[in-house]
């Protein structure tokens, strides 16, 4: 009877360490203020940031480098998040097919020194459905 409520506690001590060890290294949505602030402190965590590519004033992309024959997985850009702090964004895989199109990038990182190494970038692209204007 006593060895049934020793394993019962072990394998409850042992859930709550794995629940606990999961839900520490979630990754959360900041900006880029937070991922640098969330660096100098020394945390490791990756986290998502939301922004769009940085456009001139006709709707250009701005600094945005990937050449595929020199290097076909790196590709940098600048990304400016929610709060419209611009910052360099470098991912060390091949462009993403429609980046140049999307309406919205959400980057999966961490800041090291001046840039965001990404580990994924998620795109949301125009809709092909948009609503348009039925004249009857």
């Amino acid at each position: 009877m006593k060895t049934s409520y020793i394993i019962a506690l072990v394998v409850l001590a042992l859930s709550v360490g794995i629940i606990i060890s999961l839900s520490s290294s979630a990754s959360q949505y900041v900006g880029f203020e937070e991922a640098c602030n969330m660096a100098k402190n020394g945390r490791t965590a990756e986290v998502h940031v939301v922004g769009k590519l940085k456009k001139d004033k006709e709707g250009r992309i701005l600094e945005l480098n990937y050449n595929p024959v020199q290097n076909p997985n790196l590709c940098t850009f600048t990304l400016v998040d929610n709060k419209n702090k611009p910052y360099t964004v470098v991912y060390r895989n091949p462009k993403p097919q429609d980046l140049e199109r999307s309406e919205q990038v959400v980057i999966i990182g961490k800041v090291q020194g001046e840039t965001f190494e990404a580990s994924k970038i998620l795109l949301k692209c125009p809709s092909k459905y948009e609503d348009k204007e039925v004249k009857i």
